[in-house]
């Protein structure tokens, strides 16, 4: 019996009785960080990272029994030694590491490798068998500095505020609008928040996070105070009748897909590559780092992924998933207006 088992429910551990990031409703859930892709609502008992539960409590509910440990505390359950380990892909992102009787198997979650200021930051765990995101697990995937990207977008926003025009840039709710929002220079202008983001941001700031002001974007400021600012909202506004109550504005993208160029052309009028995921440089090191003898390929570029590590020499193998990585949308398909 393997340490860990592919389901219809997700990753499974047998011997402890406990899935990771469950696909379905499950007895005992380990999340390793708060997008929904990975917390799912209808478990009975989850367990993350300290910093992962407040916003894995406000997104779930009080309803299901949420417990959280520190990165690299052990809990042992029925002879299984569990813990989690910064994956710096968002705030309380965790890898998990499983141990049991001299094995241990460790699931990234998501992940990236460049340190992004705000998230604890991604630390290579050694295991046996490592399982492995590949969103961006093609050559085509290599990321700029985030300084070099965050300085493109305040120059698109200083030209636009030139002109008298608002700036309304969409990024995740969770993780990437508040790279975003911490390295804007506010000497430009004004910044507001669509109101999922501001209450993402709310969470954060409970717990410590520090973020410059951004005030929800309401009928009242559109029309009073809005010229020349900035507002990062969630990519389906896009879409909604609440980007048409601005007037005069330029819209810009935030994702790893900006790398490709046939997704510029999807109704925004500048696209910033910036991902919460690693790119193919970074999935190669944390392969790498981590020692493993077999490599499991998951959410994403399984295959190519895969058949890359087996011509490098590590045994991989790709695992099918129901999310294949970061989309254009809002991870919750919401829009508040």
């Amino acid at each position: 019996m393997a340490l860990l088992e592919f389901t219809p429910n997700g990753i499974y551990c047998p011997q402890a009785d406990v899935y990771i990031d469950p696909w379905k409703p499950v007895k005992r859930a380990l999340i390793t960080h708060g997008h929904a892709d990975h917390a799912r609502w209808g478990s009975k008992y989850y367990l993350c990272t300290h910093q992962a539960k407040p916003v894995i409590q406000y997104r779930l509910g009080n309803g299901p029994r949420i417990e959280s440990v520190s990165y690299g505390e052990a809990r042992t359950i029925n002879g299984v030694k569990i813990s989690f380990h910064p994956a710096g892909h968002i705030v309380g992102s965790a890898q998990i590491r499983v141990e049991h009787q001299g094995e241990v198997w460790v699931v990234s979650g998501d992940y990236k490798t460049e340190n992004d200021g705000i998230s604890t930051p991604f630390e290579p765990v050694k295991c046996n068998v490592f399982i492995t995101e590949s969103t961006f697990g093609l050559p085509v995937f290599r990321w700029q500095p985030q300084r070099e990207v965050m300085q493109e977008i305040n120059d698109w926003w200083r030209e636009n505020a030139a002109e008298g025009k608002v700036s309304i840039i969409m990024a995740y709710a969770l993780g990437k609008a508040q790279r975003i929002l911490r390295y804007l220079d506010t000497n430009i202008g004004k910044v507001f928040t669509h109101g999922s983001v501001e209450s993402v941001n709310k969470v954060l700031q409970s717990q410590g996070l520090i973020l410059p002001p951004a005030p929800k974007a309401s009928v009242d400021n559109m029309r009073n105070a809005m010229e020349g600012s900035l507002v990062i909202a969630p990519p389906q506004a896009l879409r909604s009748t609440w980007v048409r109550r601005f007037k005069d504005y330029s819209t810009g993208m935030a994702s790893g897909w900006m790398a490709m160029r046939n997704t510029n052309r999807r109704g925004y009028d500048r696209g910033f590559v910036l991902s919460d995921h690693a790119d193919w440089d970074g999935l190669n090191e944390a392969v790498l780092a981590t020692g493993a003898e077999k490599v499991f390929v998951t959410h994403g570029y399984t295959s190519q992924f895969a058949q890359w590590l087996n011509e490098q020499g590590i045994w991989a193998a790709e695992i099918g998933t129901e999310f294949h990585g970061e989309q254009l949308e809002e991870e919750d398909g919401e829009v508040e207006e």
